[in-house]
């Protein structure tokens, strides 16, 4: 037989107090003294009661949960993300609910209707993109959200990013001081801000030196994606001799392909350059050069900006670009005298 629950009353029996002191007991920042709460606290832990975090919500109107929306987590950066948002967003007393939208578009909207309707107090949506609909929605229900590595040409978002187009180009700067002269790009899925933002930087790099690309192709964010776009370049008269790769997670299999199915030198007869710098990255094994998206940053940006919107809702939204470093290793060719 299951024991009956404890409750607040049976803890406020228990230590000779009212039930409001074992209610201000237990919720934070609530002014009680020393003296009260060990009793209580002793009380409580005699009988095994917990306070309902959810209970204390419907009463305060906050549920001290952040809801976090993200598309996969096979891209090591976004496990990387995770346990960062949820370690300084418990620093702040606050929770998070994670929520995978596997799909784009009308699937990632059921998600964040869910979350929605889990009375969470802010969003966060990663890797995954947002309808005028839904965030009308979360505007009527007093919900902020905010954009994390995605944007959206919506003002009513706030959203945090690497500088996405700087860093593009920094890579087109980086391959041409090289010697490079057939670049190509595989970049990150053209529905995201993200990839064109990339891809755009990129391109205007390059026409900043003269040149125009070898090739493009839209990789996905997808790893088996990228490595068969690796293998249809590679069937071609004219091969690449430099390619930059939208992220890591993409430019790690094109490293496999090149180096373990074509016997491609990596950056003998080609350099790879990816996006994030990924902890895999810095393995021996890949050794990738990489844009560093600076992620310390951007998570404690995103955790500031929707804090204060949840305590000030009547904040304007903000749009907060974070530059990263270019992060030279072995896969690529380094220029003479690079010192940007």
């Amino acid at each position: 037989m299951m024991s009956r629950k404890v409750t607040s009353m049976d803890v406020a029996a228990q230590a000779g107090v009212s039930q409001s002191a074992v209610s201000r007991v237990f919720t934070p920042g609530a002014s009680v003294s020393p003296g009260m709460a060990a009793k209580v606290r002793a009380a409580a832990a005699e009988l095994g009661y917990r306070p309902n975090a959810l209970a204390r919500g419907l009463i305060t109107g906050r549920s001290k949960i952040i809801g976090l929306v993200v598309a996969y987590l096979e891209n090591q950066f976004y496990p990387d993300v995770l346990e960062k948002l949820s370690n300084a967003l418990q620093d702040k007393g606050y929770h998070i609910l994670i929520f995978m939208a596997r799909g784009r578009g009308p699937e990632a909207d059921r998600v964040m209707q869910e979350l929605i309707d889990y009375q969470v107090d802010g969003l966060i949506a990663a890797s995954v993109g947002l309808s005028d609909e839904l965030i009308r929605a979360c505007q009527s229900e007093g919900i902020p959200v905010v954009l994390f590595n995605r944007g959206h040409e919506d003002g009513r978002c706030s959203k945090i990013t690497s500088a996405n187009i700087a860093g593009g180009a920094r890579i087109a700067r980086f391959l041409v001081a090289g010697g490079h002269q057939r670049i190509a790009h595989i970049s990150g899925w053209d529905g995201s801000s993200t990839g064109r933002d990339r891809k755009a930087g990129f391109l205007a790099g390059l026409d900043q030196a003269g040149l125009a690309p070898l090739a493009i192709a839209d990789g996905l964010y997808e790893r088996e994606t990228a490595a068969q776009i690796v293998r249809d370049w590679w069937g071609e008269a004219s091969r690449p001799d430099a390619i930059f790769v939208g992220n890591d997670h993409m430019a790690v299999a094109a490293l496999d392909v090149l180096r373990f199915e074509l016997g491609v030198d990596v950056p003998g007869d080609v350099s790879i350059v990816g996006y994030d710098d990924v902890p895999l990255a810095a393995w021996p094994a890949y050794d990738l050069t990489t844009l560093r998206q600076p992620v310390n940053q951007m998570v404690t940006a995103t955790v500031d900006l929707l804090l204060s919107r949840i305590e000030e809702p009547e904040l304007d939204p903000k749009h907060i670009e974070i530059d990263g470093p270019l992060i030279v290793r072995a896969s690529a060719r380094k220029p003479e005298d690079w010192d940007e």
